[in-house]
């Protein structure tokens, strides 16, 4: 009898969902009615708008809506999270950012037009590219040891482009420049990394700290000189770029944290969707290929892990900010 009781229940038990076919089919509750925007916070031609253009057309197959790539630049990436902090709640607008921006802007801005904590909802980490740290073929420098005695001997001599004022990048530099001496030097903020790169390649400005996935192109053409990566090993595509960690610099893991996120009241089935099909997307080998040409890596950990990073690094580049001092308003 008891032997035939637990035959009864084998087909029970085989048919109760796992935990993986729960979250899939809370992920497939949401559907999308109409076109979806993925904003940027930035120009065109920086690291967030090259990702949200590789994958705006993964993203409208598989919502089976048009996702448009909306760039609004403004106020060091604070003026196109704003736009999607206040958007409707109904997983049609996403914002596509270097979540660096949102660590650091807590401690920048006394007063934010928005609660980064409490008016976005992250779905999901993207990709990870280091700094690549390079300078103008014009500067006198052809190494890292070679810059790091420049910076030291001739500050003042030394321009070097960023992003905006308290971006992660410039924090980056800043802690550079204290370690070799070098506080001298003049940090020049530009809107976007796109024009910063510009800027840099032009020769306006002589040194950049920036992200690998736009400025790998620079370096490999001839228009900028690779110096060095921030991370602990060195990029696969400039394997005789050293890494900071071998040089013994600060800000080791600084880099280009790409993620995207929702308005804060999203549904949770809304965030669950967005989480999967990025996952998915980022997963395709044609699209990780490109990923990791552009001298990234792929790191979709989903929104609880992406909410942790957030807490913690808000903290990290706080005290950063706190000891240079800087205060954007």
């Amino acid at each position: 009898m008891r032997r035939r009781s637990l035959l009864q229940a084998l087909p029970l038990a085989a048919a109760a969902p796992p935990a993986a076919a729960a979250a899939r089919a809370q992920q497939q509750a949401f559907a999308f009615d109409h076109a979806v925007r993925l904003v940027v916070p930035f120009a065109p031609g920086g690291t967030s708008d090259i990702l949200a253009r590789l994958l705006a057309p993964e993203l409208s197959r598989a919502f089976g809506q048009n996702v448009v790539v909306e760039n609004r630049s403004g106020a060091s990436g604070n003026l196109g999270a704003d736009l999607v902090a206040k958007a409707p709640p109904d997983g049609h607008t996403a914002l596509l950012i270097d979540a660096g921006i949102l660590a650091t802007a807590p401690s920048l801005f006394t007063r934010l037009p928005f609660d980064p904590k409490r008016d976005l909802q992250p779905a999901t980490m993207l990709i990870f590219a280091p700094y690549i740290l390079a300078a103008h073929p014009s500067l006198p420098a052809k190494d890292a040891a070679e810059l790091a005695s420049f910076a030291k001997e001739q500050p003042a001599k030394l321009n070097v482009a960023h992003s905006g004022i308290g971006a992660a990048n410039h924090l980056t530099a800043l802690m550079l420049a204290r370690h070799w001496g070098a506080e001298g030097a003049t940090m020049v903020p530009y809107r976007g990394g796109s024009a910063a790169l510009a800027a840099a390649a032009s020769g306006e400005a002589n040194l950049i700290v920036n992200g690998a996935t736009a400025t790998q192109p620079f370096v490999q053409n001839g228009s900028l000189r690779g110096i060095a990566v921030s991370g602990p090993r060195r990029l696969p595509a400039f394997p005789d770029l050293p890494s900071f960690a071998e040089l013994g610099w600060p800000a080791v893991e600084s880099g280009t944290w790409q993620g995207a996120l929702l308005p804060g009241a999203t549904p949770a089935p809304a965030v669950a969707r967005w989480e999967a099909e990025l996952r998915a997307a980022l997963a395709k080998p044609e699209v990780a290929r490109r990923v990791s040409d552009l001298g990234g890596e792929v790191r979709t950990d989903g929104a609880a892990a992406f909410r942790a990073w957030l807490e913690r690094e808000t903290e990290n580049w706080g005290r950063v900010v706190r000891e240079a001092g800087i205060k954007l308003d």
